[in-house]
Protein backbone atom coordinates (compact mmCIF):
# COMPACT_ATOMS: atom_id res chain seq x y z
CA UNK A 1 0.00 0.00 0.00
CA UNK A 2 1.49 3.30 -1.22
CA UNK A 3 0.90 6.78 0.47
CA UNK A 4 -1.25 8.83 -1.45
CA UNK A 5 0.68 11.98 -0.28
CA UNK A 6 3.57 10.34 -1.67
CA UNK A 7 1.95 9.44 -5.12
CA UNK A 8 1.05 13.02 -5.56
CA UNK A 9 4.24 14.67 -4.05
CA UNK A 10 5.66 12.51 -7.01
CA UNK A 11 3.42 13.61 -9.70
CA UNK A 12 4.62 17.17 -8.79
CA UNK A 13 7.63 16.90 -8.70
CA UNK A 14 7.70 15.41 -12.29
CA UNK A 15 6.04 18.52 -13.47
CA UNK A 16 8.68 20.84 -11.82
CA UNK A 17 11.20 18.75 -13.58
CA UNK A 18 9.51 18.92 -17.14
CA UNK A 19 8.97 22.56 -16.98
CA UNK A 20 12.56 22.62 -16.09
CA UNK A 21 13.34 20.33 -18.74
CA UNK A 22 11.10 22.75 -20.93
CA UNK A 23 12.70 26.34 -19.84
CA UNK A 24 16.60 24.31 -20.53
CA UNK A 25 15.21 23.49 -23.68
CA UNK A 26 13.92 27.21 -24.60
CA UNK A 27 17.10 28.69 -23.39
CA UNK A 28 19.25 26.77 -25.51
CA UNK A 29 17.54 26.55 -28.49
CA UNK A 30 16.93 30.41 -28.16
CA UNK A 31 20.01 31.25 -27.77
CA UNK A 32 21.08 29.01 -30.83
CA UNK A 33 18.36 30.69 -33.20
CA UNK A 34 19.96 34.30 -31.91
CA UNK A 35 23.18 32.92 -33.37
CA UNK A 36 21.61 32.39 -36.49
CA UNK A 37 20.06 35.48 -36.78
CA UNK A 38 23.18 37.52 -35.76
CA UNK A 39 25.09 35.39 -38.26
CA UNK A 40 23.04 35.56 -41.38
CA UNK A 41 20.99 38.81 -41.31
CA UNK A 42 22.29 41.39 -38.08
CA UNK A 43 19.92 43.93 -39.46
CA UNK A 44 16.54 42.16 -38.92
CA UNK A 45 15.78 40.40 -35.90
CA UNK A 46 13.89 37.46 -36.61
CA UNK A 47 14.64 36.15 -33.78
CA UNK A 48 12.26 37.62 -31.71
CA UNK A 49 9.28 35.47 -33.46
CA UNK A 50 9.78 32.62 -32.41
CA UNK A 51 11.37 33.64 -28.78
CA UNK A 52 8.21 35.58 -28.13
CA UNK A 53 5.72 32.78 -29.33
CA UNK A 54 7.20 29.59 -27.46
CA UNK A 55 8.11 32.26 -24.26
CA UNK A 56 3.56 32.50 -23.88
CA UNK A 57 3.86 28.37 -24.27
CA UNK A 58 6.65 28.41 -21.52
CA UNK A 59 4.59 30.97 -19.02
CA UNK A 60 1.67 28.69 -19.67
CA UNK A 61 3.66 25.40 -18.56
CA UNK A 62 4.96 28.19 -15.77
CA UNK A 63 1.46 28.59 -14.01
CA UNK A 64 0.34 25.41 -15.11
CA UNK A 65 2.81 23.97 -12.55
CA UNK A 66 3.73 26.56 -10.07
CA UNK A 67 0.35 28.63 -10.34
CA UNK A 68 0.45 32.49 -10.92
CA UNK A 69 3.44 34.62 -9.16
CA UNK A 70 2.36 36.51 -6.02
CA UNK A 71 -1.42 34.77 -5.60
CA UNK A 72 -0.34 33.37 -2.42
CA UNK A 73 0.56 36.90 -0.96
CA UNK A 74 -3.25 37.70 -1.26
CA UNK A 75 -4.39 33.99 0.88
CA UNK A 76 -5.20 33.63 4.46
CA UNK A 77 -2.86 31.40 4.68
CA UNK A 78 0.04 33.66 3.55
CA UNK A 79 -0.89 36.40 6.06
CA UNK A 80 -1.06 34.09 8.70
CA UNK A 81 2.62 32.25 8.28
CA UNK A 82 3.71 35.79 7.93
CA UNK A 83 2.13 37.12 11.18
CA UNK A 84 3.76 33.60 12.96
CA UNK A 85 7.07 34.81 11.63
CA UNK A 86 6.82 38.42 12.81
CA UNK A 87 5.54 37.19 16.21
CA UNK A 88 8.45 34.88 16.18
CA UNK A 89 10.75 38.15 15.66
CA UNK A 90 9.60 39.88 17.96
CA UNK A 91 9.99 37.30 20.27
CA UNK A 92 13.34 36.67 19.51
CA UNK A 93 14.35 40.80 19.73
CA UNK A 94 12.08 40.32 23.43
CA UNK A 95 14.54 37.71 24.82
CA UNK A 96 17.44 38.87 23.87
CA UNK A 97 16.47 42.66 25.46
CA UNK A 98 15.53 40.84 28.49
CA UNK A 99 18.84 38.86 28.25
CA UNK A 100 20.88 41.95 27.95
CA UNK A 101 18.74 43.73 30.80
CA UNK A 102 19.29 40.79 32.99
CA UNK A 103 23.55 41.73 33.28
CA UNK A 104 24.32 43.80 36.22
CA UNK A 105 25.93 46.98 35.59
CA UNK A 106 28.91 47.46 37.83
CA UNK A 107 29.43 50.00 39.94
CA UNK A 108 32.83 50.95 38.75
CA UNK A 109 34.95 49.41 36.57
CA UNK A 110 37.80 48.10 38.60
CA UNK A 111 41.34 47.97 37.14
CA UNK A 112 44.55 45.77 37.92
CA UNK A 113 45.84 48.64 40.67
CA UNK A 114 42.43 48.16 42.62
CA UNK A 115 42.70 44.79 42.90
CA UNK A 116 45.90 44.42 44.06
CA UNK A 117 46.99 45.81 47.81
CA UNK A 118 49.00 48.65 47.78
CA UNK A 119 52.21 46.87 48.70
CA UNK A 120 51.75 44.05 46.41
CA UNK A 121 51.73 46.55 43.76
CA UNK A 122 54.77 47.90 44.65
CA UNK A 123 56.69 45.03 45.08
CA UNK A 124 55.66 43.72 41.30
CA UNK A 125 56.61 47.69 40.38
CA UNK A 126 59.97 47.02 41.62
CA UNK A 127 60.72 43.82 39.47
CA UNK A 128 59.50 45.00 36.60
CA UNK A 129 62.25 46.73 33.81
CA UNK A 130 60.45 49.92 32.49
CA UNK A 131 62.07 49.16 29.04
CA UNK A 132 59.33 45.84 28.97
CA UNK A 133 56.62 48.29 29.31
CA UNK A 134 55.72 50.18 25.41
Amino acid sequence: MTDPYYAQAKRQVRKKKGFYRHLTSYIIINAFILAINLLTDPVEPWFFFPLLSWGVGLAFHYINVFGLPGNKALSREWEEKEIEKEMQRLQREDNLKQRYESFPEPDHITTPDEELELNDFKKLRKEWDDSELV
